[in-house]
């Protein structure tokens, strides 16, 4: 792979007991990319995620990762259970080193600089003793993202980020994942049915629809 290539599907098809969702996919990651996916409910998105972050393994073809998958930060969709964790802000945002920390029982120094830091960044430092299911819907997503981060060196993955969020919450976390993305160099994968938003933040699409895929930038999406 290049240098700047963090992630590449090289003639890829996806799917489940042998039925392909999608075929002959080709598309590179690279640092500083934005990479939206959109498409239709069912038209493979999920899919895509789960053999990006190697829970599904490819019908053919090959998937290079540049990181190892410790290295990239995640983002799932928001479950019930989730939203009900009784855990404080801190705990939460920490767990995002649990697969780096493997068979240690506590987390270094680093580790908790660093999450405090990630806190900062996304602004719920003052947040951190509270607990996670006494927050509003945004104020959790930005735990996710910051927990997400302490795993993350230069690529988040985003599972539709702002559903169940209001307007202003989801605008703001936007503005988030653009300061990471502009300032912080962070490369981001993000599934989302949000159109607009879509086509103003990312650099790349990738669109998912019934055995056939297009990849390429906003402007030759909308051309």
């Amino acid at each position: 792979m290049e240098n700047n290539t963090l992630l590449a599907c090289r003639d890829v098809s996806l799917g489940y007991e042998g039925h392909p969702v999608w075929e002959h996919l080709d598309f590179e990651v690279h640092s500083g990319d934005y990479l939206c996916v959109v498409g239709e409910n069912g038209s493979g998105k999920s899919t895509l995620l789960k053999s990006l972050l190697g829970l599904l393994k490819p019908l053919s073809g090959q998937i290079e990762l540049s990181l190892p998958r410790s290295a990239v930060g995640y983002l799932p969709q928001q479950t019930r259970a989730q939203k009900d964790f009784p855990a404080t802000v801190n705990e939460v945002v920490l767990s995002g080193f649990l697969n780096a920390r493997q068979l240690r029982f506590y987390y270094t120094g680093a580790e908790k600089s660093a999450a405090m830091m990630n806190m900062g960044k996304l602004g719920i430092l003052e947040l951190k003793n509270k607990c996670y299911r006494e927050l509003s819907g945004g104020q959790q997503q930005r735990v996710l993202l910051a927990r997400a981060l302490c795993a993350a060196r230069e690529l988040l993955i985003l599972d539709e980020p702002v559903t169940g969020l209001d307007p202003a919450a989801a605008q703001d976390l936007y503005k988030t994942l653009q300061y990471l993305h502009e300032t912080e160099h962070m490369a981001i994968i993000m599934v989302t049915h949000d159109m607009p938003s879509a086509l103003k933040y990312a650099t790349t699409i990738l669109h998912a629809g019934n055995h056939q895929w297009f990849y390429g930038s906003v402007q030759e999406y909308l051309a």
